[in-house]
């Protein structure tokens, strides 16, 4: 299949933490206040201006409703809804608006989902191999992008990729390596010679708003894993295009695609 002459628009964020062992060695999976789960999710946005323009327009009016005049989190000194839409923060009247936004765009959502358990188990399997070994929460983060992307950077001979930001530190080189190995896997799979070119590049939700939009599909799958409320990514599932659960091994050693033919609903799994 050719390529679409059109740039393709991806935008990167996660949801959990990568982190297996805290400052002290001790380990993290399975006590209180740590995430099960760790996934990594992308937005693929047709017309990201569009977008961005649509959420700081459901912003404003929101934040000038008479009816969230108290709410905390719409205050412009907390820095929270008022600069831009967080799941986490934002309360359930704001979360309805913006998933009836995010309906209304071209967008596609794909993710890969970890057991934090099971990779623990990897780790812990692989120190005792290998002495020297030590595992980095990049090491996680970096795999997941190249299984997220495996199958997204052929489409179109330009691909923009915007992750959200980790802490301070740039990792552009890291992120375009993850990609570039992604790219490799797909074309020595179908031997094919991939030469598109990839631009990379870090970015915060309040800078670019389609992460946002990221970050409430994220939330929406987060809530599915870790609580068992399906509600909110089953509204979403039109948009969804794969669910990557990489370590519900039962029927196969590769795990479970969730997709509209397949979705992921509260039992599943």
């Amino acid at each position: 299949m050719a390529a679409e002459a059109r740039p393709r628009f991806y935008f990167v964020d996660e949801a959990g933490d990568p982190t297996l062992f805290d400052a002290k060695g001790h380990v993290l999976p399975g006590r209180e206040g740590c995430s099960r789960f760790f996934m990594l999710g992308v937005l693929e946005v047709a017309d990201p201006q569009a977008l961005a323009k649509s959420l700081d327009a459901l912003r404003a009016q929101l934040v000038s409703d008479p009816y969230f005049r108290a709410v905390p989190s719409m205050q412009p000194h907390r820095r929270k809804t008022a600069l831009a839409f967080h799941a986490k923060d934002d309360v359930p009247e704001v979360r309805r608006e913006v998933f009836r936004l995010l309906m209304d765009h071209d967008v596609q959502f794909y993710a890969v989902v970890r057991d934090k358990q099971r990779v623990l188990d990897y780790v812990l399997q692989r120190n005792r191999n290998d002495v020297s070994y030590r595992y980095n929460p990049n090491e996680l983060y970096d795999t997941l992008v190249s299984r997220l992307f495996k199958d997204r950077l052929h489409l179109t001979p330009e691909v923009h990729v915007c992750f959200a930001e980790r802490g301070k530190s740039d990792r552009s080189a890291a992120l375009s390596r993850a990609l570039d190995t992604a790219r490799k896997r797909f074309d020595a799979q179908w031997q094919r010679n991939s030469a598109g070119e990839i631009r990379v590049r870090q970015s915060s939700p309040a800078y670019d708003a389609p992460l946002q939009a990221a970050d409430y599909f994220l939330w929406a799958l987060q809530r599915r894993y870790e609580r068992g409320e399906s509600r909110y990514i089953e509204l979403l599932w039109p948009k969804v295009g794969v669910i990557h659960a990489v370590d519900e091994t039962g029927a196969a050693p590769y795990g479970v695609y969730y997709t509209k033919k397949k979705p992921l609903t509260k039992v599943s799994g």
